[in-house]
């Protein structure tokens, strides 16, 4: 039984572990989830468990990371949501999600995003969020509007070889 430090209606965000391989493969190993998120459209093995490791070393390190996250009623891996620091010295964090295919469309990238944002603000005190999509990426240019989020620019992506569309959102409560 995973432990989870955020829940929403449907969603319990955990914390990647050394054992959550499997998970890990079942969302970076599959190419519909990763053709916006590097140059190749895909990453092998070895990519995934080097993702894996980078982002339970993120935890370690800074407290944050795109955490996996589950149906917490039913116990379903969903995929993932989270933190990156993004401006140390303005405090400002990055957001991102991957959801696993069979779950897209039914809400929960939004509800896990509305959460992280809440997370970032209340317990962060981030100034801003920073947040950007593959240009090629529609769902997530979607979204992110939907959020609140505005664009600010297109910036330079090293892993898609790519400028992305780029966004910002600030916090309401300061």
């Amino acid at each position: 039984m995973r432990t989870y430090f955020i829940k929403t209606n449907r969603i319990g965000f955990s914390k990647w572990q050394a054992s959550d391989e499997e998970y890990a493969l079942s969302l970076w190993g599959d190419p519909e989830v990763t053709r916006y998120i590097c140059a190749s459209g895909s990453f092998s093995h070895q990519e995934v468990i080097n993702r894996l490791l980078t982002e339970i070393s993120n935890e370690e390190k800074y407290h944050i990371q795109y955490w996996p996250i589950f149906n917490h009623i039913t116990g379903e891996f969903l995929g993932c949501c989270g933190l990156r620091l993004y401006d140390e010295s303005s405090n400002i964090y990055e957001l991102g999600f991957h959801i696993c295919k069979k779950y897209w469309k039914q809400g929960y990238a939004m509800e896990a995003a509305n959460a992280a944002i809440n997370y970032c603000f209340e317990n962060l005190n981030a100034s801003k969020i920073f947040a950007g999509h593959n240009p090629k990426n529609v769902g997530s240019k979607k979204l992110l509007e939907k959020l609140g989020f505005s664009y600010i620019r297109d910036e330079f992506y090293e892993p898609t070889g790519l400028f992305h569309p780029s966004y910002e959102l600030s916090n309401p409560f300061i």
